[in-house]
């Protein structure tokens, strides 16, 4: 029953439901919010090739980068397209930005000297005065916009830690005769940032919530160092006065918050850096949207200066703005960080390893990023794949024996082996096209469809290849 499953598992079911009905026009809402990351990457790689039209709203950038040859971007009341993928966005809009600028520096220092001669100037002006006059308000509109610098950088004060943070000895943690976690050790260290994958239903929440105390464990200890204060983000966590405003919300925390650089700000300073302008500092938090309470909800974790922070999927639900702002402050945040997330590029900015859960109670330790742990599980895949093609090949038998390969099937599986390297090869080569972000749309439809043929040619000769080496 669909009332039975997980979050995660309801996306995936109503994902399918869409997919299958075969639409010609696909609208997607962040689609990738709930999602395990190897359905993301699945996913990505469908989007990637199906030769349908798509318009998505999302904040995965690794997404958005595999999936789309055009951004639009709706900034101050303005929409700016850009025929490309996100990264071919990313560099256009900071040559945009960069021309902006250059403007407003310009229109200023005309300002100036326009605004000399408005000054000097008697009331009665002839036709040629009144539209010089006409294009010193154009260019004071001009010189007097304000850009709003997204790039905010700030750190905090955090509470003192001492030699002792965490540790985890012997933990075990199971659930309807289903072992999530078996035996995991682990002692935390001083300002380690680490991230934690593993499929929906895997146990990632559950780690979290027996550190923090919410779920205890089956079997094995759990000890934290008497100055550890944590601050804890769960995806189920909201629990904000609907009737307060935002303002408030944050004052009954602190009025000031003290800085890394031995500083303090108010918390309304606080707020605009993680985008609460003037009058939405002074709104209900029942008028905000989704993003902007879970946005609140992690700024009255951070204000409580944690020197442990664990995030269970912060991202979800906020802009691309904001999670820059938020990658910036926890790149300089000196404590202890956990977190569970299916954003990769958050994950790659910012962890130093990650624990991967398979579900069966094993957690491995991986160090590196979150690429590093893709590149490390393909290596260990085909090095699992390897010895069985190995054993398929009659290895120390006797000549004469009937089921070995003549020479003339042997010639057949290299001439096979070439033709699967040489479309693999192809295939690639197509990708990198369709991902460069500058081929017209039938171009792009064009490699879509050589890209799906020469896909099902592939899985025909690596078929066939299996087939002949059964035979030996």
């Amino acid at each position: 029953p669909v009332g039975q499953l997980s979050g995660g598992q309801r996306k995936r079911v109503a994902l399918a439901r869409l997919l299958i009905e075969q639409p010609d026009v696909l609208y997607l809402d962040e689609p990738t919010n709930h999602l395990d990351l190897d359905m993301i990457e699945w996913l990505e790689k469908y989007l990637a090739r199906l030769n349908k039209t798509l318009l998505l709203v999302s904040h995965d950038r690794y997404f958005l980068d595999s999936v789309c040859d055009t951004i639009v971007e709706l900034e101050h009341g303005k929409a700016f397209t850009y025929n490309g993928n996100y990264a071919y966005y990313l560099e256009k809009k900071e040559q945009r930005e960069q021309i902006d600028k250059a403007e407003v520096d310009k229109a200023r220092n005309l300002y100036r000297r326009e605004l000399e001669w408005m000054r000097r100037q008697p009331k009665a002006r002839s036709t040629k005065q009144k539209a010089r006059e006409n294009s010193f308000y154009v260019t004071e509109e001009k010189a007097t916009s304000q850009r709003k610098d997204d790039k905010m950088q700030m750190t905090m004060q955090m509470s003192r830690m001492g030699s002792k943070i965490l540790e985890l000895e012997n933990v075990c943690k199971g659930y309807d005769n289903r072992q999530l976690i078996k035996d995991f050790s682990y002692t935390f260290k001083r300002g380690e940032k680490i991230g934690i994958v593993g499929k929906n239903g895997s146990g990632k929440s559950t780690l979290l919530n027996m550190i923090m105390g919410l779920a205890k464990p089956d079997a094995g200890r759990i000890r934290s160092g008497e100055t550890m204060v944590f601050g804890y983000y769960s995806q189920d966590g909201i629990n904000l006065q609907e009737d307060k405003r935002v303002i408030d919300v944050v004052k009954d925390i602190a009025e000031y918050v003290e800085t890394g650089a031995g500083n303090w700000i108010s918390v309304s300073q606080f707020l605009l850096h993680f985008n609460f302008e003037g009058s939405k500092q002074y709104s209900f938090v029942s008028k905000l949207s989704g993003g902007e309470k879970k946005r609140l909800y992690l700024l009255t974790i951070l204000l409580k200066n944690p020197n442990f922070l664990i995030l269970d999927e912060p991202t979800n639900d906020l802009d691309i703005v904001t999670l820059n702002v938020l990658e910036d402050f926890l790149v300089g945040y000196q404590g202890c960080l956990l977190m569970v997330t299916h954003d990769r590029y958050f994950m790659d900015r910012l962890v130093d390893h990650v624990f991967v859960l398979d579900g069966k109670g094993k957690i491995k330790d991986i160090h590196g990023n979150y690429t590093d742990y893709r590149e490390t599980y393909a290596e260990e895949s085909k090095a699992e794949v390897t010895p069985k093609v190995v054993k398929a090949k009659p290895v120390e038998e006797p000549k004469a024996k009937s089921t070995k390969l003549s020479y003339k099937e042997q010639r057949a599986i290299e001439e096979l082996e070439k033709e699967m390297q040489f479309l693999e090869a192809k295939k690639a080569a197509l990708m990198q096209k369709m991902n460069a972000g500058d081929a017209a749309h039938d171009q792009l439809a064009k490699w879509s469809a050589e890209y799906q043929v020469i896909e099902k040619q592939i899985e025909e000769k690596t078929a066939k290849w299996f087939e002949m080496q059964d035979r030996g």
